[in-house]
């Protein structure tokens, strides 16, 4: 389904036959030099999903990786995607984003249809208080363009650079514009709020993505009817050595369903 956001205009991909798909990139998406991790995500998904629908309708996307080989510019850009595998029930489909002729990013992921089977859910969004309750940011003074894309409030953790005792973070967010949370928004959304380190730091630092792998657990979006609504998302690390971290993040409703986890593999430098 289309809809009709800046979010929607910008991961936005034209098909020029043999699976490539022309696309330009917005810097509203960027963090510093180079677009967000999640923004690139986003395009690289929407035009995967776009080739999966052709196999079959019934195949959402349920894990995304995408490696950053390096930081694209604003401008003309293209996705190639391949169907490594098509299946009746699940499918196995990368792509590349090239720019210059240059690979700046690869991805894989994986489509596939409702099963029967075992169902369980020990999922548990944490105790936070509700959006009402919270001081919503002026993200328009944000350090970097694409936190100004959307609307977020602290809910639990530390600011950044604050000197905190652990990395944690997390609050309420959603876009400026009503739009339901469908995979290529969830993707980014997940990557958007400052890194769980940063809570720890005294000064300001850097951390560009290495490696971000995204779970989608159910079909999204959850109620297509629905409201859009703020949704939690939740950020956390136990480590960073050697100058790199791995930071776990997940996205959950207001009522407490888990729409989307993710982890990434950063580096870390210091400003």
């Amino acid at each position: 389904m289309d809809y009709e956001t800046s979010f929607d205009t910008d991961i936005a991909v034209t098909p020029e036959g043999d699976g490539r798909f022309a696309t330009k990139l917005s810097d509203r998406w960027w963090v510093g030099r180079g677009p967000n991790g999640g923004y690139i995500a986003a395009v690289m998904l929407n035009a995967m999903s776009r080739v999966a629908g052709e196999i079959g309708p019934n195949q959402p996307p349920r894990s995304l990786t995408v490696h950053f080989l390096s930081a694209p510019s604003a401008g003309e850009a293209e996705v190639e995607v391949t169907v490594e595998r098509a299946g009746r029930n699940t499918s196995f489909i990368s792509a590349r984003l090239l720019q210059g002729g240059e690979v700046q990013a690869k991805a894989m992921a994986v489509f596939s249809n409702d099963r029967d089977g075992m169902a369980f859910d020990n999922s548990e969004m944490p105790e936070t208080p509700a959006p009402e309750e919270c001081q919503e940011f002026d993200t328009e003074q944000a350090p970097v363009a694409v936190f100004a894309r959307y609307r977020a409030m602290l809910a639990f953790g530390d600011l950044p650079y604050s000197g905190g005792e652990k990395a944690e973070s997390g609050g309420w967010i959603r876009l400026k514009e009503d739009r339901p949370v469908t995979p290529e928004l969830a993707a980014a959304i997940l990557d958007v709020w400052f890194p769980a380190p940063f809570v720890v730091l005294d000064s300001p630092g850097l951390a560009p993505t290495l490696e971000y792998t995204v779970h989608f657990p159910r079909r999204l979006p959850i109620e297509p009817g629905g409201e859009p609504d703020w949704m939690l998302v939740h950020l956390h690390a136990d480590e960073s050595t050697e100058g790199h971290f791995t930071e776990d993040a997940e996205l959950w409703t207001r009522d407490g369903t888990l729409v989307a986890r993710a982890r990434q593999m950063a580096l870390f430098r210091q400003v």
